[in-house]
C-alpha cells in the first residue's frame, strides 16, 4: 500500500477535485507520556478510524460535516483568525486550526472545500480520535490544494515520519523547521499518535523514538494473538479541568528540562537529550527535581518507561517470551499509576481483572483520566475473553454498566487514501 507521503506527492502537481481518506486510530500499546520528551513508543494503528471525504469548492468557504456530531462547521479561509464563539473541546477548533496552520504555513493556498467525516472509532476512548481527525482533516486539505508541491512543504517533509512530526506540531501549536507554529488545540502533546496513524505496520508493533521522529524496530504480531480492548466507560477529555489534569503531566517535563538547562548551561532540546548527554546526567537529574514529589515521580516514570520498558518489552515480544512482556506491561501501568498520576478506578481495576482473567499482558493506554485498557490475549479466546472481561468490570463499576464496551483488534493499516 502506497504511504500517505507518496500519495500525496504524486497528486501534488495535478490536484484532484475530489478525495477520500482513511485515518486510523492508535494503541499505544507502550510508551506513556514519552514522546514530547524525546522518549520511546512502541505503537499499532487499529483497524477503525476515521474516513474523510473531500470536494473541491470553487469559493473560499470550508464546509465540513462530522457524521458522528450530526453538526457542520463552515469557515471562511479568508477570516480563519476572527473569533467564532465555539465552546472550548468543539470539534470544530480542530478544524480551523488544521486550516489556520495550512494557510499559513503555505502562503494561503488552501481551497475551498465541502468535507464530511465519518468513522468507526469509539470518541473519547483513549485511541486517539482527535489526532485522527487532525491528520484525516490536513491529508484531504493538503490533497485537494497540492500543498505537497510547494517547495516549503518538498523541503521539510520528505519521509512518512516527519509528516507525522509536522501534524503533531499542527496539533499542539509548535513549529517545525521553517513551518512555523501557530494555533494549537490548546493540548501540550508530542507526535506519537500521528506517527502510529502514518507509519503503522499491518500485523506489527512499531518502536519509534522522537524529537525528532526515529524508526528504531518493527516486531510482528502473530496471528496467534489477539489485542481486546476495553472501553471504560470515562471519557478521557482534553478540554476543561481535564486539560489542565492532562497539562501537567507533560508541563512536568518542561519544568524539569528548564531546571537542567540552567544548572548546566547546556541547550538540551528534549528530556531524553539530557539523559544522553552523560553518565552523570540521570544523577544530576534527579538531584534537581528531588524538591518536588511530583517532578521526582514524573521523571522516574520516564526513565523506566522510555529507557527500560519499551525497548525490553519490544525484545521479548520479538523472541516470544509473553511471561516477560506482561511483567514489562505490569510496570508500565504501575508508573502510570504512581509517576503519572493519570489513572482512574476504572482503568486501573479494567487492567487488574485483566491480568486475574488470564490475560498475556494488558495497560491503560492514551492521554489518561479514562479512555481504554488493551489486553494481549491469544487469538482464539479472544470472544471468550472480552465477554468475561467486561461482565467482571460492570459487576464492579455499575455505573458503567451503559457506556463501557469491548471490542477485538489487530493492527492494521496506515492511513492510505481510499479508492473506488
Amino acid at each position: 500500500m502506497t504511504d500517505a507521503l507518496t500519495a500525496l506527492t504524486r497528486a501534488a502537481r495535478d490536484a484532484p477535485q475530489r478525495t477520500r481518506w482513511f485515518v486510523p486510530g492508535r494503541i499505544e500499546v507502550l510508551g506513556k507520556h514519552t514522546d514530547y520528551a524525546g522518549g520511546r513508543s512502541l505503537l499499532a494503528a487499529v483497524d477503525a478510524g476515521h474516513t474523510v471525504t473531500a470536494a473541491a469548492r470553487a469559493d473560499r468557504l470550508l464546509r465540513v460535516r462530522s457524521e458522528e456530531a450530526g453538526e457542520n462547521v463552515t469557515l471562511d479561509l479568508d477570516r480563519l483568525e476572527e473569533p467564532t464563539g465555539e465552546a472550548d473541546g468543539h470539534w470544530g477548533g480542530y478544524v480551523r486550526t488544521v486550516a489556520a496552520r495550512l494557510a499559513a504555513n503555505f502562503r494561503g493556498r488552501l481551497r475551498g472545500a465541502d468535507l464530511t467525516v465519518t468513522t468507526t472509532l469509539p470518541l473519547a476512548a483513549g485511541m486517539s480520535s482527535s489526532s485522527a481527525l487532525v491528520v484525516g482533516l490536513a491529508l484531504a486539505l493538503i490533497d485537494l490544494s497540492g500543498l505537497a508541491a510547494e517547495p516549503a512543504f518538498a523541503t521539510a517533509i520528505t519521509t512518512p515520519e516527519q509528516l507525522g512530526e509536522y501534524l503533531g506540531t499542527v496539533e499542539n501549536g509548535q513549529s517545525f523547521g521553517e513551518l512555523s507554529g501557530h494555533r494549537g488545540v490548546g493540548t501540550f502533546g508530542g507526535s506519537e499518535d500521528h506517527t502510529a496513524m502514518l507509519c503503522g505496520v499491518p500485523g506489527a508493533l512499531v518502536q519509534y523514538s522522537f524529537c525528532p521522529v526515529r524508526h528504531e524496530r518493527t516486531v510482528a504480531l502473530g496471528d496467534e494473538l489477539a489485542l481486546v480492548i476495553a472501553v471504560s466507560g470515562v471519557e478521557a477529555a482534553k478540554t476543561g479541568a481535564a486539560r489542565e489534569d492532562y497539562n501537567r503531566v507533560s508541563l512536568a517535563v518542561g519544568e524539569i528540562l528548564r531546571r537542567w538547562q540552567e544548572d548546566t548551561g547546556r541547550h538540551d532540546a528534549s528530556l531524553a537529550a539530557a539523559i544522553g548527554s552523560g553518565p552523570a546526567s540521570v544523577q544530576r537529574l534527579r538531584e534537581l527535581a528531588a524538591d518536588d514529589g511530583y517532578l521526582a515521580g514524573r521523571l522516574e516514570q520516564f526513565l523506566a518507561e522510555s529507557e527500560r520498558i519499551v525497548p525490553a518489552a519490544a525484545l521479548a515480544l520479538e523472541e516470544g517470551d509473553l511471561a516477560e512482556f506482561g511483567r514489562l506491561a505490569d510496570d508500565s501501568q504501575a508508573g502510570a499509576e504512581r509517576g503519572l498520576r493519570n489513572q482512574v478506578p476504572e482503568t486501573i481495576t479494567l487492567q487488574r481483572l485483566a491480568r486475574e482473567l488470564g490475560a498475556h499482558a494488558a495497560s491503560a493506554f492514551g492521554a489518561g483520566f479514562g479512555g481504554s485498557v488493551w489486553a494481549l490475549v491469544d487469538a482464539v479466546e479472544a470472544e471468550q475473553f472480552a465477554g468475561r472481561w467486561l461482565e467482571a468490570y460492570r459487576a464492579r463499576h455499575l455505573e458503567r454498566a451503559g457506556t463501557a464496551s469491548a471490542a477485538i483488534t489487530r493492527p492494521g493499516a496506515a492511513a492510505h487514501r481510499v479508492t473506488d
